[in-house]
Protein backbone atom coordinates (compact mmCIF):
# COMPACT_ATOMS: atom_id res chain seq x y z
CA UNK A 1 0.00 0.00 0.00
CA UNK A 2 1.22 3.53 -0.68
CA UNK A 3 0.92 6.64 1.47
CA UNK A 4 2.50 10.06 1.95
CA UNK A 5 4.73 10.89 4.91
CA UNK A 6 2.91 13.46 7.04
CA UNK A 7 4.94 13.81 10.25
CA UNK A 8 8.17 12.30 11.51
CA UNK A 9 10.01 12.73 14.82
CA UNK A 10 13.66 11.65 14.51
CA UNK A 11 13.99 11.39 18.30
CA UNK A 12 11.30 8.74 18.67
CA UNK A 13 11.54 7.48 15.05
CA UNK A 14 7.75 7.61 14.84
CA UNK A 15 5.20 9.69 12.99
CA UNK A 16 2.16 9.58 10.74
CA UNK A 17 1.41 8.92 7.11
CA UNK A 18 -1.60 10.02 5.10
CA UNK A 19 -3.42 7.35 3.15
CA UNK A 20 -4.61 8.33 -0.32
CA UNK A 21 -8.06 9.10 1.09
CA UNK A 22 -6.49 11.60 3.54
CA UNK A 23 -6.73 9.39 6.63
CA UNK A 24 -3.78 9.89 8.99
CA UNK A 25 -2.31 6.64 10.36
CA UNK A 26 0.47 6.61 12.98
CA UNK A 27 3.55 4.43 12.84
CA UNK A 28 5.95 3.53 15.64
CA UNK A 29 9.72 3.10 15.79
CA UNK A 30 9.47 -0.65 15.09
CA UNK A 31 7.68 0.01 11.77
CA UNK A 32 10.20 2.71 10.84
CA UNK A 33 13.20 0.52 11.74
CA UNK A 34 11.77 -2.43 9.76
CA UNK A 35 12.03 -0.36 6.57
CA UNK A 36 15.73 0.39 7.01
CA UNK A 37 15.31 4.15 6.66
CA UNK A 38 17.43 6.76 8.41
CA UNK A 39 15.26 9.81 7.75
CA UNK A 40 11.81 10.63 6.48
CA UNK A 41 10.63 14.00 5.19
CA UNK A 42 7.00 15.13 5.13
CA UNK A 43 5.62 14.82 1.61
CA UNK A 44 7.73 11.80 0.63
CA UNK A 45 5.85 8.99 -1.01
CA UNK A 46 6.25 5.79 1.01
CA UNK A 47 5.26 2.15 0.84
CA UNK A 48 3.67 0.73 3.97
CA UNK A 49 2.69 -2.72 5.13
CA UNK A 50 -0.17 -3.05 7.59
CA UNK A 51 -2.01 -5.44 9.86
CA UNK A 52 -5.73 -5.43 10.62
CA UNK A 53 -8.24 -3.09 8.99
CA UNK A 54 -10.48 -0.19 9.91
CA UNK A 55 -10.01 1.17 13.43
CA UNK A 56 -7.39 -1.50 14.21
CA UNK A 57 -5.15 -0.61 11.25
CA UNK A 58 -1.51 -0.81 12.33
CA UNK A 59 1.55 -0.04 10.21
CA UNK A 60 4.27 -2.69 10.45
CA UNK A 61 6.72 -1.31 7.86
CA UNK A 62 7.51 2.08 6.33
CA UNK A 63 9.96 2.35 3.43
CA UNK A 64 10.46 4.56 0.41
CA UNK A 65 8.31 3.92 -2.62
CA UNK A 66 10.36 2.60 -5.51
CA UNK A 67 9.21 2.05 -9.05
Amino acid sequence: MQATAYTYDPGSRSGQVLLDDGTPVPFDAAAFDAGGLRLLRPGQRVRIETEERGEGLRITLVTLQTF
